[in-house]
């Protein structure tokens, strides 16, 4: 269900429903911007998004965030990072995570990269697509 500021919603609900790891849904918008839910476990993919920032705010789990130039970010429930536009980074945790994500609606979902696991925009609006 895609939210347009006509009823209220929780994001731990919308991301409890998901079934399918590494498969984003789209669940509201805003300004430009998509507001996201997903179950991860395991680990995405290196990749960056040459011109957006992304948000990751952990709902539920843990969540690691590696860098090819830094030390991995750590994140706990109710935790948020942001990772730079251009900056190559791979979201990984050992179990189940729930995530929200916040980034412009242009933002491809393996950035630079196609991967197994990529889903497009298309697919995130309408989860029944796939």
């Amino acid at each position: 269900m895609l939210n347009h500021g006509d009823i209220a919603m929780n994001l731990l609900q919308q991301a409890e429903s998901l079934e399918d790891y590494w498969t984003p849904r789209v669940v509201a918008r805003l300004n430009g911007q998509f507001v996201k839910v997903a179950k991860v476990k395991g680990q995405l993919a290196w990749h960056k998004h040459d011109n957006e920032d992304e948000m990751f705010l952990v709902l539920k789990g843990r969540l690691g965030i590696e860098f090819e130039d830094r030390a991995t970010v750590h994140l706990a429930e109710g935790d948020f990072y942001v990772v730079a536009a251009g900056v190559m980074h791979n979201p990984v945790c050992d179990d189940d995570c729930l995530i929200a994500l916040f980034e412009p609606a242009s933002t491809a979902h393996t950035g630079d990269r196609v991967t197994e696991r990529t889903v497009s925009i298309d697919e995130q609006l309408n989860p029944h697509a796939r």
